[in-house]
C-alpha cells in the first residue's frame, strides 16, 4: 500500500510517501480502505519526536473509509460499508493508546483497527467530513460534558478558536445550549467564528479579553474556560473566570508551568479539570451530536495525501480554523 511513514524526527521534510506493507485484519479487527484522513496537533508534535515513536511510523489518528475485510470473531459490518475509526484505543489497564501515536495510523491506505473503535459513518457526512471529527469532538466532549459537566444557558470562554478542540468545543456548546465567547489573534478567524455561532469574540493580541468576557457575561465571568495553552493565558483564564467556575486544561501549547495565582482558586472557589483523549463514552457522546446534526465539524481544507507536508506546515504554522484533511485516492 501507498504510505506516508517518519524514518526520523523532524520538520515536515520527514514525511516520506512510499510503499509499506499492507496490514491484514487479526482476531477482533477490522480492515479499512481509507479514503480520507485528517490532520491532528498530535502529528506534528510526534513528527518532531514530542514524544519520539518506534520508526518507521505511520502517523494520523483520525480516519473514514470502507471495510475491506474483517479478522476472525468480527460481525456486524459488511465489506464495502462506510465507517470512521475512534482514534482512542481503550487498554486493559483504562489508559487511552491513541492511533498513530502508539502504532501505525491512518496516513495510509490501509490500516487495521479494532473491531469495538469503528462505526458508520453518520448519514449525510462524506468521508472528510467524518475524518475532521473523532479526535478532536471526543477531546473537546470530555472536557465539556464528562469533566465539566457543562450546563444549558452558561458561558464557555474558548482560546484560540482556529484550533481544532476549540472548534469542536464551540460546536458542542452551542449544540448543549451554553453561550460562547471565542479568542483569536486573526480578525478573520472570529468574522468566521461569528458565522459559526459564536455569541462574542475577541482579538487576544490587539484587544482586552477581561473586558470581552466581563461585558458578555455581564460581569459574572465565565462558567467554563477550555486552556489548552498553558503559559501565555493561564493568569487570565484565572481572572475570567466566574466565582465556582470550571477551568479545562487539555494542553499547553505556550508552556506547561504557568503563574499559579493561587489566591484565585480558592478566593472563587474554582475547579481545575485535567482531561485528555476521552473513553468510549465519550466519543459515541460526541458520536451522537455529530449523527443527530446537532454539532458538526468544520472543515478547513482538503489535500491530497501527496501534499502532506503542505498540510502540515499549514498546521504548525496556525493558519487553519478547523480540520485539515487529507484525500486518499
Amino acid at each position: 500500500m501507498l504510505a506516508v511513514r517518519i524514518h526520523e524526527d523532524g520538520g515536515p521534510e520527514v514525511l516520506v510517501l512510499e510503499e509499506a506493507p499492507d496490514p491484514s485484519p487479526g482476531p477482533g479487527e477490522v480492515l479499512i480502505r481509507l479514503r480520507a484522513s485528517a490532520l491532528n496537533h498530535l502529528d506534528v508534535w510526534i513528527r518532531q519526536g514530542l514524544p519520539s515513536v518506534p520508526k518507521p511510523r505511520i502517523l494520523g489518528a483520525d480516519g473514514a473509509g470502507v471495510v475491506e475485510a474483517l479478522g476472525d470473531g468480527v460481525s456486524g459490518f459488511e465489506p464495502g460499508q462506510r465507517v470512521v475509526i475512534n482514534p482512542g484505543v481503550e487498554a486493559a489497564d483504562g489508559a487511552i493508546h491513541v492511533i498513530g501515536e502508539h502504532g501505525d495510523g491512518t496516513n495510509a491506505e490501509l490500516i487495521a483497527v479494532p473491531a469495538t473503535n469503528v462505526y458508520p459513518i453518520p448519514e449525510g457526512l462524506s468521508f472528510e467530513d467524518a475524518a475532521a471529527f473523532p479526535l478532536v469532538f471526543e477531546t473537546a466532549y470530555r472536557m465539556l460534558v464528562t469533566r465539566a459537566a457543562l450546563r444549558e444557558g452558561e458561558w464557555v470562554l474558548l482560546w484560540g478558536i482556529g484550533g481544532g478542540v476549540s472548534t469542536a468545543g464551540l460546536a458542542i456548546a452551542r449544540a448543549l445550549g451554553a453561550k460562547t465567547i471565542v479568542t483569536s489573534s486573526s480578525d478573520a478567524k472570529l468574522k468566521r467564528a461569528r458565522a459559526l455561532g459564536a455569541d462574542a469574540v475577541v482579538n487576544h493580541a490587539t484587544g482586552d479579553v477581561k473586558a470581552a468576557v466581563r461585558e458578555a457575561t455581564g460581569g459574572r465571568g465565565a462558567d467554563v474556560v477550555v486552556d489548552s495553552v498553558g503559559e501565555a493565558t493561564w493568569r487570565i483564564s484565572l481572572d475570567v473566570a466566574a466565582r465556582d467556575g470550571r477551568i479545562a486544561v487539555c494542553g499547553a501549547t505556550s508552556g506547561p508551568n504557568p503563574p499559579a495565582a493561587l489566591h484565585r482558586v480558592w478566593w472563587k472557589q474554582l475547579t481545575i479539570l485535567g482531561s485528555t483523549m476521552g473513553t468510549k463514552a465519550d466519543f459515541e457522546g460526541a458520536y451522537e451530536l455529530v449523527a443527530s446534526g446537532r454539532a458538526l465539524p468544520v472543515v478547513d481544507e482538503v489535500v491530497p495525501l501527496a501534499e502532506i507536508r503542505a498540510a502540515h506546515a499549514r498546521l504548525e504554522a496556525g493558519e487553519q480554523l478547523g480540520k485539515i484533511v487529507l484525500s486518499i485516492p
